[in-house]
């Protein structure tokens, strides 16, 4: 689906279609452009995209590769950005990672969404209600917001995992988990390296904004790069670090536990076997079939023997209790 959004000072439109030739129709060269493709992967489409707005072919295939996660260095034709972001889904509690590419040039922003993005769709539909006023504004300030999101979007996931690790502390210090719940946390730990890398990736920018040949941004869009996100860039990045410890500890003590109950059934087994190997060596030694065994005449020598191996067996696990090994 292609959803194309128009805006200058006076004009804010919206159209969406599938026909990648009426999109491209409706672009003025007047007007700033936000393309968003999502779940779009007709590769002759997209090339007629990329053509359209004057772009190498060769970002064709790094949209549909997906190569070299973050800001790409040559920016002679644009400001190329493969993301992987990290949400949440709240009705199924599960964590999910939305890939695409975000391309910014002069005057417009084409984001390549597989799937698509909630944080995109929910920026899309403010500047649509007018709640957010982009229109006396450009496409690098929507590039700005766009990011803003993305970092915002980490405080509610962070949150999420907070508290998904309080109900797995509760299990782990109990110790009333298994090796699933080790899995969870292990997942969860792996994960969680997405945010790493996405704000690695506006350290990137961060740092690409310096070059001269920079075009892509104004002055005041890169003033609030460098004033605002890079304090939500190191608040996160402290919260991150705090997660991955909790993380780890966890790990570490449910390995401690998992070793221990598996510590625990290895010695009950031991004692098991202790405690019948008299009765091994016995039925063991009346096996041999000498033909001069006394006890074989004896017509309460059966009896005895039994006996006597019930009374070692019990004698054996009253005394393994009394020592506290079971």
């Amino acid at each position: 689906m292609l959803i194309l959004l128009t805006f200058s000072q006076n004009h804010l439109e919206v159209f969406t279609s599938w026909d990648v030739n009426a999109v491209l129709e409706r672009i003025s060269s007047s007007d700033n452009i936000w393309l968003r493709c999502i779940q779009f992967r007709d590769r002759t489409a997209i090339a007629k995209i990329i053509q359209h707005f004057g772009l190498k072919p060769s970002r064709v295939d790094m949209i549909f590769n997906h190569c070299h996660m973050g800001i790409d260095e040559d920016i002679e034709d644009c400001l190329f950005d493969n993301y992987e972001i990290l949400t949440h889904q709240k009705q199924n509690r599960e964590f999910e990672v939305a890939r695409g590419s975000i391309v910014v040039g002069s005057k417009f922003i084409i984001t390549f969404e597989i799937p698509e993005v909630k944080i995109l769709s929910t920026l899309s539909s403010n500047i649509q209600k007018r709640t957010i006023d982009i229109q006396h504004l450009g496409t690098d300030y929507l590039f700005y917001l766009i990011f803003k999101d993305i970092l915002n979007n980490y405080y509610t996931v962070f949150d999420y995992i907070s508290i998904q690790l309080d109900d797995l502390e509760d299990e782990v210090l109990e110790n009333s988990g298994d090796e699933s719940t080790y899995q969870k946390i292990a997942a969860m730990r792996q994960s969680t390296r997405f945010g790493r890398r996405n704000f690695q990736n506006i350290k990137s920018l961060l740092a690409m904004m310096n070059y001269e040949d920079f075009q892509w941004l104004s002055q005041p869009v890169k003033e609030l790069f460098n004033q605002e996100l890079v304090h939500h860039i190191d608040k996160l990045s402290q919260e991150y670090q705090s997660l991955r410890v909790w993380m780890s500890e966890l790990m570490e003590i449910q390995r401690d536990n998992i070793a221990s109950k598996t510590s625990e059934r290895i010695n009950r087994l031991t004692i098991l076997s202790t405690v019948f190997l008299p009765i091994t060596f016995i039925s063991g030694f009346y096996g041999m079939n000498f033909k001069y065994m006394p006890e074989l005449d004896q017509p309460w020598a059966y009896p005895t023997v039994i006996t006597i191996m019930v009374l070692i067996v019990i004698s054996s696990i009253l005394y393994v209790k009394k020592q506290r090994w079971l």
